[in-house]
């Protein structure tokens, strides 16, 4: 190995001062510059003593050869020797060349400052704040939802950290939402995974996280390393909500994440959401509203006065809410038994347009007894034919999640253009399936599969395509759909499946029982569960298949139609079946949005009139 030279070890001193950024080179600019002035004042002093007239001492030339170097256009005004004006014009030169770089040097490094401000790069100082980490569609959702949720509140904010410029977040989000009202929009630039880059967000003092499930492959994947990277970090750990796309990774993401953070099978979700809706027309509109921040909201109440008295009594409490189940120490109950006795250690789950609307009601109910209809037996559940367009990877949930709703001998057609169709199904108890290849956007294809024997049919989004062309077939199919709907005056329950809460206006042409937009429930949910945790038991009781759930039921089995009634009638003919009323749809407005005739937590004493085809929406067993 040759030796190393003196030179090459001068060389590489001066590579490393030169790396150190801006403040180093103007170092070497500073001692450039006061080389130059000295050489040039040692000629001057050399070649043109006491020049210009009056000036002789080492000082005095010095401040002129400065004033050169800084200002160049000096040495047209100069005066003196052919020696002393080539000097000068020397020193001048010399600083013209010092002076455009120092100019560039600071440019360059007030440019950089600049673009690390806007990159948001500063740690924020928020407390109280809600944040989300990562981006996708669904943080337009999460952010509106929780300003909804502040608007009484005097300060607020959300603060989002994501591998994005952060001007382009933040046009993205005011683009998106408009108005944000109270709540201050924070974002940052920066990867969630990076410990030093969550620091930026002052966990410590954060409400709650949110973690967003990223877009692309392997999403899952991307969730659990943040959540291993906030579990890792020291000081105080807030709550943690999380979606993932796949129930398989629910185990590994918990033990990354720690006790802390509540997971959202965003599959298994939307899943089941599909599979009630389609059996319950406008059920997906109930659950959307009870998800959001715009109307009726769930509540966990404490109320000293109730304690000792019945779940049956406790319909009756509240003036301004609808009661719909307990959250005990052993969990949560929805429509328990009327004549479960509420305890000091359990929380009422009721529904309020606000937290602040939930009160007691100061009297007796007005039951109007001759307005109460008798009960009637139901019928057994017969089998039924369900086709299902289309095929992603939800599919087999969603089948095995009807399966576990139907009767014996119901009969599930599938109908796709992808290989994967059918694929799995093994151990059904209840449903016969059947698989055809078919292209669903074709009026032929679909006209051959006699859809007319069916009494619902499910839409799927194909996860072949992108969302935006998935969303453009599923339209397409919706709108033959609804023309052989027309044509052959046939009717059959028709719930799809979307991405883009955009396409909901397009969609509602083709008059669709139910839309799902998957993104945006999982959104909602998450939004719901960043501002309080416990709903997290609620919502899954609701979207379960086992216990109470919610039912639309003819009003007429409730209470006489044509006749007016108050909603504390309704609620009293509910409870005599041991179901729990929350709203009724009327069906002159099921076709007008966004409600669609749905009604939740109407006034207890508002009078209502219900007409043949209303409908008494109740929390009641399968």
């Amino acid at each position: 190995m040759s030796r190393v030279t003196f030179r090459e070890r001068l060389r590489y001193w001066f590579d490393n001062t030169m790396s150190k950024g801006t403040a180093s080179l103007i170092g070497w600019l500073a001692v450039v510059s006061l080389a130059l002035i000295v050489t040039v004042t040692g000629f001057a002093l050399w070649l043109a003593p006491g020049e210009p007239d009056g000036t002789g001492r080492v000082g005095e030339v010095l401040w002129i050869t400065l004033m050169h170097a800084l200002t160049p256009s000096k040495v047209a005004s100069d005066k003196g020797s052919a020696a002393y004006l080539a000097v000068m014009f020397a020193g001048s030169l010399g600083g013209l060349f010092i002076v455009s770089m120092l100019v560039g040097l600071l440019s360059n490094g007030l440019k950089q400052k600049v673009d690390r401000l806007r990159r948001g790069r500063s740690r924020i100082v928020e407390s109280g704040h809600t944040v989300v980490l990562g981006w996708s569609d669904q943080v337009f959702t999460i952010v509106g939802e929780l300003v909804k949720a502040h608007a009484s509140q005097k300060r607020s904010a959300v603060a989002i950290l994501a591998d994005r410029d952060k001007l382009d977040m933040e046009e993205d989000l005011r683009e998106h939402l408009g108005d944000l009202g109270r709540t201050r929009l924070v974002c940052r630039t920066g990867k969630p995974t990076e410990p030093h880059d969550l620091a930026l967000m002052n966990l410590a003092a954060a409400r709650s996280v949110v973690v967003l499930s990223p877009e692309g492959e392997d999403p899952d994947a991307h969730v659990i390393k943040i959540l291993l990277a906030l579990a890792k970090r020291e000081g105080a750990h807030p709550p943690v909500v999380a979606a993932l796309t796949s129930g398989r990774n629910l185990a590994a993401a918990r033990l990354a994440g720690g006790p802390d953070v509540h997971l959202v099978d965003s599959d298994d979700t939307a899943a089941r959401l599909i599979v009630q809706s389609s059996r319950q027309s406008g059920l997906s509109v109930v659950c959307m509203d009870l998800l959001n921040f715009d109307g009726g909201e769930i509540y966990l109440r404490t109320p000293k006065k109730l304690v000792g008295v019945t779940y049956g009594e406790a319909l009756h409490a509240y003036q301004t809410a609808c009661v719909i189940g307990l959250r005990r120490p052993s969990g949560v109950v929805l429509n328990p038994p009327g004549d479960t006795v509420i305890g000091a250690d359990d929380q009422v789950i009721v529904i309020a347009a606000d937290d602040s609307h939930v009160r007691l009601a100061a009297g007796s109910p007005s039951v109007d007894e001759s307005a109460i209809a008798a009960p009637a037996g139901r019928p057994a559940p017969a089998p039924e034919r369900t086709l299902l367009l289309n095929w992603n990877g939800r599919a087999e949930r969603i089948v095995r999640l009807l399966d576990a709703y139907v009767a014996p001998g119901s009969v599930l057609e599938i109908a796709a253009g992808d290989p994967r169709a059918g694929a799995g199904l093994t151990g059904l108890r209840n449903l016969t399936v059947n698989v055809k290849d078919c292209d669903t956007t074709d009026r032929f294809a679909l006209e051959s599969l006699g859809v007319g024997l069916f009494q619902h049919v499910i839409v799927l989004s194909d996860d072949r395509f992108d969302p935006h062309h998935a969303d453009t077939r599923t339209l397409m199919t919706l709108l033959q759909l609804r023309d052989m709907q027309s044509a052959l005056g046939e009717h059959y329950s028709i719930v799809s499946e979307m991405h883009d809460e955009n396409n909901r206006a397009l969609a509602e042409v083709t008059e669709a029982d139910d839309i799902v937009i998957s993104d945006t429930v999982i959104g909602l949910l998450l939004a719901q569960l960043a501002e309080n945790r416990h709903l997290a038991e609620v919502f899954g009781c609701l979207f379960d298949s086992h216990g109470s759930e919610i039912y639309p039921r003819p009003a007429s089995s409730y209470v006489r139609t044509g006749t007016e009634v108050t909603f504390s009638t309704v609620i009293e003919a509910a409870r005599r079946r041991g179901e729990s009323a929350i709203g009724y749809r009327a069906c002159a407005g099921r076709d007008d949005p966004p409600h669609y005739g749905i009604v939740l937590n109407p006034g207890k004493s508002d009078p209502i009139v219900f007409a043949e085809g209303d409908a008494v929406i109740v929390l009641a067993e399968h």
